[in-house]
């Protein structure tokens, strides 16, 4: 009995943490505040309520099976070795899961065009520009709009459409904010176009999500979602308060380590392509920079026209 009741404490151990965790803490990918997350989660509850059609199912016939066919003595059930074959159930183990094989692909297919990082998000509003770049270990957020910059938080208006524009100064990252979307990688020599919207004001947790060495753990950053008029005020107390951001911060932001949040009233010219072409060679150039720059002309006058 004492192996029994050991397993069986140790099941009961796990679900109580797993009942606590869920009370103290939000499980943010699956508390979506903007139309990418929202949409995020529709396609994670989709797939799990299919699997779970085919899985439970499996499970409760595995388990009837293995007590009902279990050796026992005094058995009365009668023995057919040459029984190997049957015809309906065959279709039945095998046209099930086809079936929703094939439901689960079509939606996934669907989504995955549907959920395209960078297709404009659909809106009235003109979209605005950040260039993300991540340094070890410690985010960068340039506006070129505003001419403004913050190191490991940023702020952004709601219902408006944000353009990410992603690089990194060296290592490839991951820049995710749970509650507004999925992640997309920042890579050197590359500028990757990451759309998001925030449908709701507050304060997201976002994060670095990719391993980059000692103190990864710490490249968090909130993303604070305001209204308009506030974002606006929050542009022009910044420029009017804050230092510039110099080339000599710009190579100590460089040097590993981590950065307490900071916010700039300017920056150097050209700063987010600098860093991204850094290390290409001269008269090369990265392909999809360049893609990304002359699709970004299109952009302007399109925006509305795609769904993302």
């Amino acid at each position: 009995m004492r192996p029994v009741f050991r397993k069986l404490s140790a099941v009961l151990s796990i679900a109580l943490l797993l009942v606590l965790t869920g009370c103290s803490e939000q499980y943010l990918v699956l508390d979506p505040k903007g139309p990418i997350a929202a949409a995020q989660k529709d396609l994670i509850l989709i797939t799990t309520i299919i699997c779970a059609v085919i899985a439970i199912p499996v499970f409760i016939i595995t388990a009837i099976i293995v007590w009902r066919y279990r050796d026992r003595p005094n058995r009365k059930a009668s023995y057919k070795p040459d029984w190997e074959h049957d015809t309906k159930l065959e279709l039945v183990w095998w046209g099930i899961p086809l079936v929703a094989i094939i439901i689960l692909a079509t939606i996934t297919v669907n989504y995955t065009y549907k959920l395209e990082p960078s297709v404009a998000i659909e809106s009235e509003k003109e979209p605005i520009e950040i260039q993300v770049t991540s340094l070890d270990w410690k985010w960068l957020f340039t506006y070129p709009e505003q001419g403004i910059a913050t190191i490991n938080y940023f702020h952004m208006p709601v219902d408006t459409p944000v353009r990410f524009k992603l690089t990194s100064d060296m290592a490839m990252n991951s820049f995710w904010i749970p509650n507004l979307g999925g992640q997309l990688y920042t890579m050197s020599g590359m500028a990757m176009t990451l759309y998001l919207m925030a449908d709701e004001e507050g304060s997201y947790y976002g994060s670095g999500a990719n391993f980059t060495g000692e103190h990864f753990a710490q490249m968090t950053f909130n993303a604070n979602v305001t209204s308009q008029e506030e974002f606006d005020a929050w542009v022009d107390e910044v420029k009017a308060t804050e230092v510039a951001l110099t080339e000599e911060d710009v190579q100590n932001l460089k040097v590993k380590g981590t950065h307490e949040v900071a916010q700039y009233s300017s920056f150097p010219d050209n700063l987010f392509y600098d860093i991204m072409m850094q290390y290409v060679e001269d008269g090369a150039e990265s392909a999809h920079a360049h893609h990304t720059t002359t699709s970004e002309d299109a952009e302007g006058s399109s925006h509305s026209e795609h769904q993302h």
